[in-house]
């Protein structure tokens, strides 16, 4: 009977220590799980309205495509805050980490992203001219392990409709910074259709948005009306930039729809709304195990004029009705 006991209480204490067991390895199992979550990390170069507005729509449509984060994968966004020296370090801790895949939005982001590229891909947001900047060698087929959406714009359109709006400009104001790739290519484009169009062109440049109000102003003195791309750091700084153009009475043609709405006059550009969404599209694609040479570059031919009627009515402008009335015509802001 003694031994029967034992027996018992031996073969109960095996039980519970396999069952201990099994329960620890089961939370064994439940952390490398866990630690094999998809790991996204998404970085901009600063906050400004157009690149909000791509990463809300990139993280809004990652969740449509079964990405959310801590349900079943890890995103990790970083904000460099206008400071280009902060890309590095943040593209080297998200090499520590393990990243899967690196969206970048804005070029000066993909540029500090590219290095990287060889052992994370890369998926870029509103980078302009990626074959200029170096990221691939082809839209059609990315050969660098990077692809992505550009927000390349039609620069000559804009001028036609700046003419179109305002039929005696004489000089155009460029402002710009002059360290950013995506806006060096648009201001060659406008520099080389304004001179074209017997437009004399007079540029002023910036390095950060502390310096854009006074170029702003100085420019807005000099010339007809002025132009500025889809420039990060003038984004940034807009209602500085429409201060003292109101001001002056001299109306700002942009490069995006944020722009507008912070008191640009117009734009024919892109919605960056749908740029995001088709951003992360591309990015769930490889997620999923495409290869990005099979991924184009997504360029847009498609755009929208954007108005704001309110800094029409404040400059003295009357927008022609074939703009107001055009059937691709949005007014940001009304009068």
């Amino acid at each position: 009977m003694k031994r029967m006991i034992c027996f018992l209480l031996l073969t109960g204490l095996c039980i519970g220590l396999f069952t201990g067991c099994s329960q620890n390895g089961g939370a064994v199992s439940s952390g490398s799980e866990q630690a094999q979550k998809v790991k996204i990390g998404i970085a901009q170069i600063m906050e400004h309205p157009s690149l909000n507005t791509i990463r809300e729509s990139i993280l809004a449509e990652l969740k449509v495509q079964g990405y959310e984060d801590g349900v079943n994968c890890t995103i990790e966004y970083k904000n460099a805050q206008s400071n280009q020296s902060n890309l590095a370090p943040i593209m080297q801790a998200f090499k520590n980490n393990n990243m899967d895949i690196i969206i970048a939005i804005a070029t000066p982001t993909v540029a500090a992203a590219a290095p990287y590229a060889e052992d994370i891909p890369v998926v870029f947001a509103a980078c302009e001219n990626p074959v200029e900047s170096g990221f691939t060698s082809t839209l059609e087929k990315p050969d660098k392990n990077i692809t992505g959406t550009s927000d390349r714009i039609p620069v000559a359109s804009i001028i036609d409709m700046a003419l179109t709006i305002k039929p005696d400009i004489k000089t155009l104001g460029l402002l710009y910074n002059k360290g950013e790739s995506n806006s060096a290519s648009s201001i060659k484009t406008a520099k080389e259709y304004a001179l074209s169009k017997n437009i004399e062109v007079v540029e002023a440049t910036v390095t950060n948005t502390s310096e854009v109000q006074q170029a702003a102003r100085v420019l807005a003195s000099k010339v007809d009306a002025i132009f500025s791309p889809t420039d990060n750091t003038v984004a940034s700084a807009m209602p500085a930039v429409t201060a003292a153009a109101t001001e002056a009475k001299v109306p700002v043609f942009v490069g995006a729809d944020s722009m507008v709405n912070d008191g640009g006059l117009a734009t024919i550009g892109i919605n960056y709304t749908v740029l995001g969404k088709e951003t992360a599209q591309m990015a769930a694609e490889v997620l999923k195990g495409k290869d990005i040479s099979e991924i184009p570059v997504k360029e847009y031919d498609q755009f929208k004029t954007y108005l704001n009627l309110k800094t029409a009515k404040d400059i003295g402008i009357t927008i022609p009705e074939s703009i107001l009335n055009g059937s691709d015509t949005e007014i940001l802001v009304q009068e």
